[in-house]
C-alpha cells in the first residue's frame, strides 16, 4: 500500500510545467535575440563552447530533482503492517463542585480555579486510563462521558464555571450516584470517583451514596477545597463585593472536613485537604496508580513506513549530476583530433 502523509503538498508539482513553459519561452526569445545579431551559423563559429543541448540537460536534471523533493516533503509512506495495541488502565470519574461557595478565594486564585488547574495537570499525566467529568451543585450533570480523549477533557474543563448548573446547593450524593452510573458498562476495569468540593450544604445522603458505590466495586475519594478559616464568597458581577446574609454580614464559607472524611471512609478511599501549594490530586493519582490495571481497549491498525528519505536522496543525486554537467563544451575536448583532421574534429564538436 502507498500513501502520502501530506498529500496537499503535491499541488506544488504544478511548478514543474510552469518552469517548462518559462524555459521554452526563454529559449525562443534567446534564439530571436541571437538572430538579430547575424547568421546563427556564423555566430556558432564565434561561440564554439556554446551548447544548447547541455543547457537543456541541466534544466531537465533540475526539474527531476525538484520533482523528487516535492514527493519527499509530501511524506511518502509505503506498505503497511498490522499492529495490535493494548491499553491497560483504570476508569476515573471526577465530580467537581461548581456551587457559588467554590468561588471563595481562601484557595488562590479561587477554590474552583485551583481545582480546574489541578485537574488539567492530572489529565496531562494520564496515559492509558479513562477519565470522565461530572459537575454538580444542587444537581449533577455529566460534563464529559468517560473517555481516553484527554484533549477533549481539557477542553470541556476550561468551560466550567458556577453558572453551568442552574440549581445551587451541594448535592454530593447525587453526584456520586450519577458518577457510579457513568462508568463503562459490563467492564471489569478498576473504577474510582474523585469528589472535589468544599463539602458545604450537602443536601442528600452522600455517605450512603459512597457506600452504594463501593458495593459496586467503585472507590470514592474526596478532596476538600478550602482552608480552616474559610473565606467570603464574591458576588457575581460586583468586583470587591461579597455575598451577605439576612443581617448584612458577609457569608463565610468553610470547609466541611468531617463530612468529606466520612464520605471517603464509606467509599474506602482517601481524603485529601487542599492548600494553596497543593490541591492533592497528585496524592490521589499515586493511589490510583496502585490500583489493578485491566485491559480497557484493544485496537489493530495499519502502520505505514516512512520512505521520504529515498526521494530526497534521489533529488540530491540529480542535483549533483547537474553540478557535474558543464553548461558549455569543454575546450580541451575541441583539441582532440579523432579522425586525423583538425577541421573535422572541430565540426564534430559543434
Amino acid at each position: 500500500m502507498f500513501r502520502f502523509a501530506h498529500p496537499e503538498l503535491l499541488y506544488l508539482l504544478i511548478i514543474i510545467p510552469l518552469l517548462i513553459v518559462f524555459y521554452v519561452v526563454a529559449r525562443i526569445r534567446k534564439k530571436k535575440a541571437i538572430a538579430e545579431f547575424g547568421s546563427p551559423e556564423l555566430l556558432s563559429t564565434l561561440m564554439p563552447l556554446q551548447s544548447y543541448k547541455r543547457e537543456t540537460l541541466k534544466f531537465i536534471l533540475v526539474l527531476i530533482a525538484l520533482f523528487f523533493v516535492i514527493l519527499g516533503v509530501a511524506g511518502p509512506q509505503f506498505g503497511s503492517k498490522l499492529q495490535q495495541v493494548k491499553k491497560e488502565g483504570v476508569e476515573l470519574i471526577i465530580a467537581l463542585d461548581v456551587s457559588n461557595s467554590m468561588m471563595a478565594q481562601d484557595i488562590k486564585p479561587s477554590r474552583l480555579d485551583a481545582a480546574k488547574q489541578a485537574i488539567s495537570r492530572m489529565v496531562e499525566k494520564l496515559s492509558d486510563d479513562k477519565v470522565g467529568l461530572i459537575v454538580f451543585a444542587g444537581d449533577a450533570y455529566v460534563q464529559l462521558p468517560i473517555t481516553t480523549d484527554y484533549s477533549s477533557a481539557k477542553l470541556f474543563l476550561s468551560g466550567i464555571n458556577t453558572d453551568i448548573v442552574p440549581i445551587q446547593g451541594t448535592a454530593i450524593g447525587t453526584a456520586i450516584d450519577l458518577a457510579a452510573k457513568s462508568f463503562t458498562p459490563d467492564t471489569e476495569a478498576s473504577k474510582a470517583i474523585i469528589v472535589i468540593t468544599d463539602g458545604e450544604n450537602h443536601q442528600d445522603d452522600a455517605i450512603a451514596a459512597a457506600k452504594a458505590a463501593r458495593e459496586k466495586g467503585i472507590y470514592v475519594h474526596t478532596i476538600g477545597m478550602g482552608l480552616a478559616q474559610g473565606g467570603p464568597i464574591p458576588e457575581k458581577g460586583n468586583p470587591g463585593q461579597y455575598m451577605r446574609d439576612g443581617s448584612g454580614n458577609p457569608i463565610i464559607s468553610k470547609l466541611d472536613e468531617e463530612t468529606l472524611k466520612e464520605i471517603a471512609k464509606a467509599g474506602e478511599g482517601i481524603f485529601v485537604r487542599a492548600s494553596n501549594s497543593n490541591v492533592g490530586l497528585n496524592t490521589l493519582l499515586d493511589e490510583i496508580d496502585r490500583m489493578d490495571k485491566t485491559l480497557l481497549e484493544e485496537r489493530v491498525f495499519s502502520d505505514y513506513a516512512e520512505k521520504y528519505q529515498y526521494f530526497l536522496i534521489m533529488a540530491l543525486i540529480f542535483v549533483l549530476l547537474d553540478f557535474m554537467v558543464l553548461g558549455r563544451k569543454n575546450k580541451n575536448f575541441l583539441k582532440i583530433n579523432i579522425f586525423g583532421s583538425e577541421t573535422k574534429s572541430v565540426e564534430t564538436n559543434r
